[in-house]
């Protein structure tokens, strides 16, 4: 099937098949909306009831139309939609747009009818949009093409907002024309039956008219190449993408039989795909747009240093804290800055970061401290506070921003607080690009968006790191094949385990299973002792809440004491386990524990998980996800983005972690479970990180595998 979606975003020639007369149906809010938006391309109404449509000549069908058409777009009833597809096909039409309702999103009756619409299209090669859709709009001059039943045509701007949401499309349009955002693109692809978020992604990459994409999404088809694409646009096109993503799957909501498992729901899928891919992702619509303006409009900042210039002191602070909280800087301004500062403020006023210009400021004095920081070489950006007080020059003060701002390439974003006093100055300075916020955490959240973007392009060790070979990929498939011989799920305990992760270089302890009492002295012999003693069995996993764990045993006498409660409490547990003997192994050395898991989700593949590990794990939950293959830089930034990351630094007279060894275990992982599919569920816990240049080692671990299907 082809890619190229252009037949419906730049048509030259449009149809709509129900195009009517009657007052307040969606056939004539869409076929008016094109007429109305100054479309470049020929319109034709296809109607076998009317003459003509507002005017314009009608057809009884798509087949009767004289001239090429490039899409039709479609509202007619459900249950005629596969006909009319059908129709498009014999006449030629490459691209379909859907805004009929009434298909899978109604299950039943709705799902076959979907299904037919698919297997059309992919038979004749026809792009479909929809169907249950709002439509899609190009504000593109030269285009200049609405087709949809919204209410308002969105003002031309550079930002493209994309979305699963007909009914979210409407509210965005609304809150958009409130805060004159302009669009560049505005598309709602409702059931994606077939043209789905990628395909979009994919033409806006290289749209000359998009600077920033806005998402909502409810689902994500594929993980794997939804991150390429978004890798693409805002590490290659340097495009940035904010999204918002709803709902969850079921599947990754059910029960597991690992830690790892229990805790990697379907948005820990998300928020992995999104971080690794470049994609910001916000939790509201207010704080899509306070982003989007801020990129639509500013230069991204290089680098974190923020400076505030106010007019009330209670703002400043606010700014201040929200400056910490979002992991910027207060920009430490420079002797020279301050000399300048104390020259055009009155003695009353702050010429440190934050600056205070006194609630008397006139704008000629917010004009120079504003035009001083920003060119003060250790700001990266500033924020401009305005509180409405009976002496302040509200519009005077916004018409000198965009003034300032120009020519010095750092974001100017500004905080006139309120809403009556300063509307007049805030559509100012909407309307000649400056972001503006109601309150100053909103601005400095925002500037950290633009940051944090700045920052993530100019990461290296973008690449995969392959530590395991070929023969060692054999052997692992060799062992799962044969625990996989006469079953489609096995649980492997630690030692079974064991022998995979061996296999991909992880860092075991000496050990050996013991199924008799008579074998436990040679065994010591052979691991040394301290040891550890576990049960070994497929049907206990948690071993310590079966009293199946005993630590620090240092001879024989300990082992063997140590052997016969172990196996009294285990048949206490479960009466029904198999054991196959008792794990005995070297006793760890002194180490910060943390966790490494996997689990497979049922459309994104592997997800990595790490954190902090050992038994409270589940109760914390100090952990992050990654989708795998992961690169280089995946690793490192799963290790820094836990909280207990300062424990790994060293803290208190302890050492610094080996935070290269730990790196690479979790590179280890995601190589092992990107290779072998049949891995559902893994968990080392704990693994002990040890200080600095000593490594790591795996204290415990189980595997869960499943037949591929």
């Amino acid at each position: 099937m082809p890619k190229n979606i252009q037949s419906i975003m730049a048509p030259t020639s449009v149809a709509v098949v129900g195009a009517t007369n009657r007052r307040g149906s969606v056939g004539l809010a869409v076929f008016r909306n094109i007429l109305d938006s100054g479309y470049q391309g020929v319109l034709y109404p296809v109607n076998p009831k009317a003459k003509s449509i507002q005017g314009v000549k009608a057809y009884p069908s798509l087949t009767d139309i004289p001239d090429p058409i490039d899409m039709a777009v479609l509202v007619v009833p459900s249950k005629a939609v596969p006909a009319v597809v059908e129709e498009a096909a014999a006449k030629g039409i490459p691209g379909v747009t859907v805004i009929t309702a009434g298909f899978k999103e109604i299950g039943g009756e709705g799902v076959e009818l979907e299904k037919k619409i698919v297997e059309i299209s992919k038979k004749h090669n026809i792009r479909v949009v929809g169907p249950n859709c709002l439509g899609v709009i190009n504000t593109n001059p030269e285009i200049s093409l609405n087709a949809s039943f919204a209410r308002i045509t969105p003002q031309p701007g550079n930002i493209a907002f994309v979305s699963q949401s007909g009914a979210l499309c409407t509210a965005a349009l609304d809150e958009a024309a409130g805060r004159n955002i302009g669009f560049s693109k505005f598309i709602s692809f409702g059931n994606k039956a077939d043209v789905s978020e990628v395909d979009f992604l994919r033409y806006l990459k290289d749209d000359p008219d998009t600077q920033v994409i806005l998402l909502y999404l409810e689902d994500i088809v594929n993980g794997r190449e939804f991150i390429d694409v978004c890798r693409e646009i805002t590490w290659e096109a340097r495009k940035p993408i904010i999204a918002i993503k709803s709902g969850s799957s079921p599947e990754g909501a059910k029960a597991a039989a690992s830690h790892t498992g229990s805790m990697a729901g379907s948005d820990s899928a998300y928020d992995a795909i999104f971080m690794q891919s470049g994609v910001q992702r916000v939790e509201s619509i207010n704080e899509l747009f306070d982003y989007a303006i801020a990129f639509s409009n500013q230069p991204p900042p290089k680098g974190n240093r923020v400076a505030i210039v106010t007019n009330a002191g209670g703002p400043g602070i606010m700014a201040t804290d929200a400056v910490v909280r979002y992991g910027l800087k207060l920009a430490q301004l420079s002797p020279e800055t301050k000399k300048k500062l104390s020259e055009c403020l009155p003695p009353t006023a702050n010429i440190n970061n934050p600056v205070d210009v006194i609630g008397d400021a006139t704008y000629e004095r917010y004009e120079t401290s504003i035009r001083t920081v920003l060119e003060d070489n250790g700001v990266d950006g500033v924020i401009v506070i305005l509180t409405p007080q009976a002496m302040t020059d509200i519009l005077e003060t916004a018409q000198i921003l965009p003034q300032v701002a120009q020519g010095a390439k750092k974001p100017l974003l500004s905080c006139f607080m309120g809403l009556v006093d300063v509307s007049e100055g805030v559509r100012y300075l909407e309307k000649h690009g400056i972001p503006n916020y109601t309150f100053p955490q909103a601005a400095v959240r925002a500037m950290a968006s633009m940051v944090a973007f700045g920052e993530s392009q100019g990461k290296d060790k973008r690449a995969l790191k392959l530590l395991a070979s070929d023969s060692d990929k054999a052997a692992v498939r060799k062992i799962i094949e044969e625990k996989l011989k006469e079953k489609d799920r096995a649980l492997l305990p630690e030692n079974e385990a064991s022998e995979i992760l061996k296999c991909y270089g992880f860092p075991l302890l000496r050990s050996k299973v013991v199924s008799a009492k008579k074998d436990l002295a040679a065994t010591l012999d052979y691991v040394g002792t301290p040891v550890v003693m576990k049960i070994a069995s497929s049907d206990i996993l948690h071993k310590s809440d079966a009293g199946g764990v005993k630590l620090n045993l240092r001879n024989l006498e300990e082992a063997q004491e140590a052997y016969d409660q172990i196996m009294s409490n285990a048949k206490a547990y479960n009466p029904d386990a198999v054991i196959d003997g008792i794990l005995v192994e070297k006793m760890a050395p002194k180490g910060n524990e943390v966790i490494l898991g996997s689990t497979r989700d049922p459309k994104f593949g592997p997800i990595v998980m790490f954190g902090l590990g050992g038994i409270l794990v589940e109760v914390l939950k100090d952990v992050t996800f990654r989708v795998a293959p992961m690169w280089e830089s995946s690793a490192e930034n799963m290790i820094k983005s836990i909280k207990a990351y300062k424990v790994l630094q060293g803290v208190r007279g302890n050492p610094p972690s080996d935070i290269e060894a730990l790196k690479e275990c979790i590179l280890r992982l995601s190589q092992l479970v990107s290779e072998h599919p049949e891995i559902a569920e893994l968990d080392i816990n704990p693994l002990l990180v040890l200080p600095e240049g000593e490594g790591c080692v795996v204290a415990d671990a189980r595997i869960a595998l499943s037949r591929v299907q």
